[in-house]
This record gives structure tokens, C-alpha cells and sequence, in this order.
């Protein structure tokens, strides 16, 4: 296929419409040989099932192994690593991807068990998986979803679950949008498909998904996230890794040239406007705050403001790296342990965290 060129198929067998798109992009023409080792990296970011609306559905990356498999290509693995304070293994179990590996006999590899070393990324050393040493092709297999500090996730920060989790926190440290926007333009994708299938608009660990069926294919990272920004009700400059990404060499972001091929009919994979984020975010003081610890926090925020208990906050929460040694009234995480009052974990669960504003707010 073309790189100015998305594929776009919708219905509700997930596998079946994953070895269709496979098949009109003519994937097998584009991987170099039959022997070639091949990674799939899905995001299991949390341990949950992919009806959250947060992780790939097993159905996808089943249709690519199926396909792969037919042509001949048997060379497989699969690549992935959750969130930092999340155990893969459990990801792994909860999102039912333990028996799918099972069931097609490929093997997992786990970034956060094997060894990483430094790499000049467009310019910016990152710490980056060993396993990737030897891949030949790499396929993609992210969630088009919002995220509650860069607004969207999609093919270009899903790279990031192939760093491990000590360069993940840092990530935070360095400004997550930089880091990521190098990273992408460096490690190579080589096909994506992109689980569109009910995503959360909000929260990149799930819980509000909106259903549209929907998969995508294309082979730029660039272009499939402008895309995922045009349908979010993004503007393209809000989400900053990707325009750093296209300025890097990564992909075009100019949808004005893209060609939207539906496989069936054409359909309408627009979604609604989504500010929950926004409407609680002005409660915090975050400071390079890690995705996992600042995830846990909103779904927290919004469950006080439901009951009418966040407007009685008389202080700001702090959260992330940023607030390390420091000290202040109300602070979420262990970077705050210097706070008055420090809700504490690397990261706290969101009840944890809910539970600690409550009796901080009703206590004030």
C-alpha cells in the first residue's frame, strides 16, 4: 500500500477483519523473507479486558497471526511491556492475550525483564529494549484513544512500551513529548493496525469505552495519528510528539493527500467531543507526573466532582516528579512524600487516591 493511503474496515469480527485488511494492503509483500522475525506490540498498558476500552483486542492481533501464519511466515513474536507499577504478566492474563499466545504457540517477550541499552534517537539518547536487536519487521497494534496529559495515544506513543520502565518515569522527567516524538521517528514501523474499536476518549487506562467497530491499516505512524487527532476533535498542534515526530522524518501529517480506502462501504467513525479530563484538571499542580500516577488521579477527581465534594478542595494536589523534595499541603504519589499530607504509592490505585482526597476534603 501507499504510505499516504489508510484502510478502514468496520463490522464486529474482529479477526476476519483483520486478515482483510492484511490482505488488501498485500502485507506479505512488504515483509523482506519468509524466515524473517517478525514482532507484533499490541498495548496491554493495564490489566484489563480490551472492552474497557484501553487494550488491543485479542481478535486483532489473532488475524494478523493467522494471516502471517497461512503465508507462510511463522517467524513470530510478541512484544509488549504495561505501564510503570503494572506487572505485564498481569496485563497479559486480564486482556486473555496468556491463552491467545498459547493458542497459536508465540512466544512473549517482556520489556520489562530483559535487558535495554542507550541509543541515539534523532539526537536524544533513550534507553531502548534489547529486543528489538534482531527484528526484521515490525507490526504495531496500538488503541486509538484519548490520554489524559497528551490527549491522544495511537501508533506513535505506543513505541514507548519498548522502553523499560526506569526510562518510562523518565520519559515524565525529560517532558513525555519529546521523548516519545523521538523515539517514534526512530524505531521503524513497518505496518500498523490500529485497533479502533472502542477506545476511551478520555483516559488511556480505560473505563468510558465509546464503541464504533472500526480497524485501521497504513504504514505511516504520522498520518495514522493526525487521523486519530481529526477524530478526536483534536487540533494536530495540541498533541505535540507528533509534530515533533513528523519534523524528525517520521511520516506526513497532511490529511489533505491522504486516501481513506473502506474495504465495505463508506461509514462514519467520527466520534463525540470528550472534556472530562479537562473539567477536573484544574484541581492539580502537576510536575512531570507519570502517566499511571496522573491516570489514577482524574478518575478520582471526577468521582469527588460527581459528589459534589472537588469544588470543596481548598488547595491544589500536586502530582510528579517535578514536586521531589519539595514540600506543600496535599501531594499524590511518593515524589510527595515531604507534603503535609501525601497520599502515598509508585502510583497509588485510584481508590486509594479517592479515598485519600475524600477524608482529606471532608476532614478540611
Amino acid at each position: 500500500m501507499n504510505t499516504n493511503q489508510i484502510l478502514r474496515v468496520v463490522g464486529t469480527d474482529y479477526k476476519a477483519m483483520t486478515k482483510e485488511l492484511c490482505t488488501r494492503a498485500e502485507l506479505c509483500s512488504m515483509i523482506p523473507a519468509k524466515e524473517s522475525k517478525i514482532a507484533i506490540k499490541p498495548n496491554l498498558v493495564v490489566a484489563g479486558p480490551a472492552e474497557l476500552g484501553a487494550t488491543t483486542h485479542q481478535g486483532v492481533v489473532a488475524g494478523i497471526i493467522e494471516y502471517l501464519n497461512e503465508n507462510g511466515f511463522k517467524n513470530l513474536v510478541v512484544i509488549e511491556s504495561a505501564w510503570y507499577g503494572e506487572d505485564t504478566e498481569n496485563a497479559l492474563m486480564a486482556s486473555g492475550f496468556d491463552l491467545l499466545l498459547k493458542e497459536y504457540n508465540i512466544p512473549f517477550i517482556d520489556v520489562k525483564k530483559v535487558p535495554s541499552h542507550k541509543q541515539d534517537c534523532c539526537g536524544m539518547e533513550l534507553s531502548v529494549t534489547d529486543a528489538i536487536n534482531d527484528v526484521d519487521f515490525l507490526i504495531n497494534v496500538p488503541v486509538l484513544k484519548g490520554h489524559c496529559q497528551v490527549r491522544m495515544t495511537c501508533a506513535l506513543k505506543n513505541i514507548k512500551g519498548l522502553v523499560p520502565d526506569d526510562e518510562k518515569r523518565r520519559f515524565h522527567a525529560l517532558g513525555i513529548n519529546k521523548p516519545v516524538g523521538h523515539l517514534a521517528a526512530t524505531i521503524k514501523q513497518d505496518f500498523i493496525i490500529v485497533d479502533n474499536i472502542c477506545g476511551d476518549l478520555d483516559f488511556e487506562e480505560g473505563g468510558n469505552p465509546v464503541v464504533r467497530n472500526s480497524i485501521l491499516a497504513g504504514v505511516d505512524p504520522v498520518l495514522i495519528d493526525a487521523y486519530a487527532c481529526d477524530k478526536l476533535h483534536l487540533k494536530l498542534d495540541s498533541v505535540e510528539y507528533v509534530r515533533l515526530a513528523e519534523s524528525l522524518g517520521a511520516g506526513s501529517s497532511d490529511l489533505s493527500s491522504a486516501e481513506i480506502i473502506d474495504l465495505r462501504s463508506e461509514h462514519d467513525d467520527s466520534l463525540p467531543e470528550s472534556s472530562k479530563v479537562l473539567d477536573v484538571a484544574y484541581a492539580a499542580e502537576a510536575l512531570d507526573a507519570c502517566s499511571a500516577c496522573y491516570g489514577n488521579l482524574v478518575p478520582a477527581l471526577l468521582q469527588l466532582s460527581k459528589e459534589g465534594l472537588l469544588q470543596k478542595l481548598d488547595t491544589k494536589i500536586a502530582i510528579g516528579q517535578g514536586h521531589e523534595g519539595q514540600t506543600g499541603t496535599l501531594g499524590i504519589g511518593n515524589c510527595t512524600s515531604l507534603f503535609d499530607t501525601c497520599i502515598k504509592g509508585c502510583p497509588p490505585s485510584k481508590e486509594e487516591i479517592y479515598e485519600g482526597l475524600k477524608k482529606y476534603i471532608e476532614k478540611a
